[in-house]
């Protein structure tokens, strides 16, 4: 199917930026096997975690943290950034790529660069508001851009002609059936199978703030009949939580497995990650969304779209307490007619088709 024998994706440091590459990277090879797949990454990243254990080449090359402005000079002046555009030159001429699709982080800039100097296609992905500084850079270099949200245009000037694809998620997620795996989930985890079920993850990192909260209240959850399956964050303190509970209250470090702690849920308490606010409103699961509060609030940007749908509920990370999980949280988990409506909004906004639309939207910038 079309015109793709080659193709380097480009995007690293973080979660955000890896997992919708892997997603893509699937998509490609379902519709054709044959199609070669390159990597490029950073010595340090995320990437080196998950990429090749997915079967994946990665490439390394150079990449360095830019200023927080983009202007052209910053091109001229660093003579680091075009070694580093050289290394990821010598990557697609090895392979022969047709394309350069990129997912922002640091990495994705000097292949930007060196597809540039070779006019070929380059593909951008970006799913924040304000794009991230790769990205942006890198949309000097082209007019084929992809972004995740159909509030992205809206709010980002810079993204006003861009192409609202969704975003790419794993085949686990965008197929996840939470009603058909339910039971196996719970029981995987050893919850009850009939109680209510609150899914707690801060992210990748986790959230301090969120795990205190939530542990803090666990004796008047498990008295109200709610149970939690807790994903802590592998750089957090493990939170204490009261042994002799009425209801099961699961701690875990680190859970790879997102769609089985999805299956198991009712209600999610989470950060407002990108990849997040995609999943979980494309599997139709309600949401309390509580965003990073620092940073440019792009969390907050991410989540407000699907809560003013009707899919979840905000609140401030200053606000989340205890208190605040009794006297709000208790309420709508027990409460199946609202959080069946919050799913059927949250499922509405989002989109489980992210990665075969960006694979179109790639066709045509190689084709066009």
């Amino acid at each position: 199917m079309g015109p793709l024998r080659s193709v380097v994706l480009a995007g690293g440091g973080t979660g955000g930026h890896i997992y919708p590459l892997l997603a893509f990277a699937d998509c490609l090879r379902r519709h054709d096997p044959g199609v070669r797949i390159t990597c490029v990454g950073t010595e340090k990243g995320l990437e080196n975690e998950l990429i090749p254990p997915r079967g994946y080449d990665l490439r390394q090359i150079p990449a360095y943290q830019l200023p927080r402005s983009v202007n052209m000079n910053l091109m001229r002046t660093p003579d680091r950034m075009w070694k580093a555009a050289r290394a990821a030159g010598k990557v697609i001429d090895d392979v022969r790529a047709d394309v350069v699709v990129g997912f922002g982080g640091y990495v994705s800039v000097p292949a930007y660069l060196a597809a540039w100097r070779r006019e070929m296609p380059i593909v951008i992905h970006e799913v924040n508001v304000p794009p991230g500084v790769a990205n942006r850079l890198g949309m000097k270099f082209t007019k084929h851009v992809a972004v995740g949200f159909p509030h992205q245009p809206v709010q980002a000037e810079s993204l006003r002609e861009a192409r609202v694809v969704g975003v790419p998620l794993r085949q686990s997620i965008a197929h996840l059936d939470r009603a058909a795996l339910r039971e196996q989930a719970r029981a995987r985890f050893g919850l009850h199978p009939d109680l209510p079920t609150v899914f707690v993850s801060g992210g990748s990192q986790g959230a301090r703030s969120i795990n205190l909260a939530v542990a803090g209240a666990a004796k008047e959850l498990a008295r109200a009949g709610v149970q939690v399956l807790h994903v802590i964050g592998a750089r957090n303190e493990p939170v204490s939580v009261p042994t002799d509970l009425p209801a099961p209250y699961v701690t875990l470090p680190y859970l790879s497995e997102m769609e089985l702690g999805y299956a198991a849920a009712d209600l999610m308490l989470c950060r407002g990650g990108a990849m997040t606010c995609a999943e979980v409103a494309a599997i139709g699961l309600p949401a309390v969304y509580v965003p990073y509060p620092h940073s440019n609030q792009e969390q907050k940007r991410n989540a407000m779209p699907v809560v003013e749908a009707g899919g979840g509920l905000l609140i401030d990370d200053a606000e989340i307490s205890p208190g605040w999980i009794e006297q709000h949280l208790i309420p709508l988990i027990r409460d199946p007619q609202r959080l069946a409506a919050m799913g059927t909004a949250a499922s509405a906004y989002g989109r489980r088709d992210g990665d075969e639309a960006l694979l179109d939207f790639v066709y045509e910038a190689v084709t066009g």
